[in-house]
């Protein structure tokens, strides 16, 4: 069982995590190269205040990050592969639970793990481009990590729950996260424009969409395909 869950996992993962960056280089990754073209040309000082109350950020120059071109690729690759290998390992895990009867059902799986991870938070949290004013990063990663596990346990009270209140429940858990409220900036402000933030949040939430409709699908046939070849042992 725990081979066939790796083996998933790992082959899923892959795939995923190269469909994911492919797009992320054609759709994602140049409205952020453009957006740090802002944020490079800002006219500040070492230090920048955005308003009154606010706290201050420093940009270090002596700090890396990846140069555009393979460098960036490769960083991206990486990342990439090793989220996708935790979510297809969570779902393998959830199918030795309850087993996808048909490849087509892991498209189920895909469309809650995009709702429980993406959507959910970054209705709070959307998606921000290079030099967009943010909350407190503790702050955001903790609301961030309680939406998406009351976003799972809503999710399955709803759809696996047999009785009508424990479906309420489950409406109910959904929606706490989004009554408390994500944690915002004192002062909103960005340096890129408007329209290319706006392009930025489209493509980011599509690039997941096809994300998790693949790790749900290949996951799932794969899932499938190995149970089917041990009962055939």
């Amino acid at each position: 069982m725990i081979k066939r869950i790796a083996q998933t996992a790992g082959f899923t993962g892959l795939l995923a995590a190269l469909l994911l960056t492919l797009l992320q280089s054609f759709w994602v990754s140049p409205l952020i190269l453009q957006a740090e073209t802002f944020e490079k040309t800002e006219p500040v000082a070492e230090v920048h205040e955005h308003a009154a109350g606010t706290a201050a950020h420093t940009h270090d120059a002596e700090a890396w990050e990846p140069e555009d071109g393979w460098q960036r690729v490769v960083s991206t690759t990486g990342g990439n592969l090793v989220v996708a290998v935790g979510f297809a390992l969570m779902l393998a895990g959830l199918y030795t639970l309850r087993a996808p009867t048909k490849t087509s059902q892991g498209l189920l799986w895909g469309l809650a793990g995009y709702a429980t991870f993406v959507l959910a938070p970054t209705m709070g949290l959307p998606p921000e481009l290079p030099g967009t004013a943010a909350a407190d990063l503790a702050s955001r990663q903790t609301w961030w990590i309680g939406t998406a596990a009351s976003t799972a346990a809503g999710l399955a009270l709803i759809v696996f729950s047999r009785h009508w209140l424990m479906k309420i429940l489950g409406v109910a858990i959904l929606a706490v996260p989004h009554v408390i409220g994500a944690p915002q900036p004192e002062v909103h402000s960005m340096l890129a424009p408007e329209a290319l933030e706006a392009q930025f949040k489209i493509a980011s939430q599509l690039t997941n969409v096809a994300f998790w409709l693949a790790l749900g699908l290949i996951s799932a046939w794969l899932f499938r395909r190995k149970n089917a070849g041990q009962y055939h042992a």
